[in-house]
């Protein structure tokens, strides 16, 4: 079906621009650029007033899409308007609205629920199993002499929001915290990641994770889930269903029961990604959060874990959902979305540690989806955020700009993000 495209630009320059681009790239059969016209609108909560170049692209319905991705990375604005009207039975109406600002006037959400937590990582210079006897251990009492003790910012909510973060978006965590938490809090509000979900309980610690790795990279770890023994209780005081996304992300139990119900009578889209609580939720509790998720992300290993729990097969799963991603670490990413695809990698520069890529990964793919780019196209941006995350010691240590990552992204799947921050 042919579609009008309208679109606005910040100048002559820029409307003339991307319409040349539209056209050589064949997105566009035909571009119109018009004269200046005077935009009121409101954004982040104040009332705008500024001159605005209006144009028009002549397209179709299949290219739509592709259009849209294509401005967004070409374009000034953070949000640029991408409206396509189209004339039906009943009149003209919108059939398709590319925008970021929801009813209440404010930014669309990206809601992020999982866990926050501290990792508490000591290193041991020598071998356990020079200190641990075979023979004695029911009887194990043993202490290790500590070389060095760093201590980092983690938790699957805090990561996956951090990176969504350098990619210029402004997630909101969903998730509990203790009473040692403000510092970590204003880290991640200097970041401009909001804390409206974050439930902070004055009487517990906030979660943590300590662990012990010898020289041989053996580890011993222990975790104290503390405030994260607590659902998050958060309201959803302004969703919209044509516009927010959700990720239910390893963290409290109750809330990875209750919240993909809420985000299903909300219409709010979300992904499921169970990861390490698996064993701890109910085969019928999968079920439930599964059904009418978008899409259904875990690794290999997790995929199995469900599939048994569930007594269903990975066929039977499929079904319920969206769409499957399993993540293969350094083998990339297969999806299964009614056409069964395989996603690569994009090459690090160095390893340091490959802990918290998996929730850099769906940091870039709720990034793209966010912003109307296709599974396997989001998944992409997904794996060029990994490559990033693991260079690192640390979940939330690595940073990137648009236009290195761009490039990054370039060289490993020969194409342009689809989206710019």
């Amino acid at each position: 079906m042919a579609l009008l495209v309208y679109m606005t630009a910040a100048s002559a320059d820029e409307a003339e621009r991307i319409a040349g681009d539209l056209v050589e790239s064949r997105l566009a059969a035909c571009v119109n650029v018009m004269a200046p016209i005077r935009s009121i609108y409101s954004w982040k909560g104040e009332l705008c007033r500024s001159e605005e170049i209006p144009f028009i692209a002549k397209t179709d319905d299949d290219r739509f899409e592709a259009l849209a991705a294509r401005v967004r990375a070409l374009h000034s604005y953070e949000t640029p308007c991408i409206v396509a009207p189209a004339r039906g039975p009943g009149g003209c109406g919108f059939s398709r609205l590319d925008h970021r600002i929801n009813t209440s006037g404010g930014m669309m959400s990206i809601y992020v629920a999982g866990s926050l937590a501290f990792d508490r990582i000591m290193s041991f210079n020598g071998a356990f199993a020079d200190h641990i006897l075979a023979d004695k251990l029911h009887i194990l009492n043993v202490s290790f002499l500590i070389d060095g003790l760093v201590e980092k910012r983690g938790g699957c909510a805090g990561n996956i929001a951090y990176t969504l973060a350098l990619m210029g978006e402004k997630p909101l965590i969903l998730a509990t915290a203790g009473k040692n938490f403000s510092e970590y809090g204003a880290f991640l509000e200097s970041k401009g990641i909001s804390l409206e979900g974050v439930r902070v309980m004055k009487d517990e610690f906030t979660a943590s994770c300590t662990l012990i790795t010898d020289k041989n990279n053996n580890q011993i770890n222990g975790f104290h889930p503390a405030a994260m023994g607590f659902p998050c209780e958060y309201a959803f005081p302004h969703p919209d269903a044509s516009a927010d996304w959700g990720i239910v992300s390893p963290g409290n139990l109750d809330d990875m029961k209750a919240l993909p119900r809420l985000f299903r009578e909300k219409g709010i889209r979300y992904i499921y990604d169970p990861g390490q609580q698996i064993p701890a939720l109910s085969g019928d509790d999968l079920l439930d959060a599964i059904t009418g998720s978008a899409l259904l992300v875990t690794n290999d290993y997790e995929l199995e874990m469900i599939s048994k729990a569930t007594q269903r097969t990975r066929a039977e799963l499929r079904a319920l959902t969206g769409g499957v991603i399993t993540t293969l670490g350094e083998q990339g990413s297969v999806i299964d979305n009614g056409e069964r695809g395989s996603v690569g990698i994009a090459a690090p520069k160095t390893v340091a540690d490959p802990t918290g890529a998996g929730d850099s990964f769906r940091s870039g793919l709720l990034k793209g989806l966010l912003h109307g780019l296709d599974v396997p196209a989001s998944a992409r941006l997904g794996a060029t955020c990994a490559s990033y995350c693991i260079e690192h010691q640390g979940t939330q240590e690595h940073v990137f700009t648009y236009e290195d990552f761009a490039a990054r992204h370039r060289a490993a799947f020969h194409e342009e993000p689809g989206v710019k921050w």
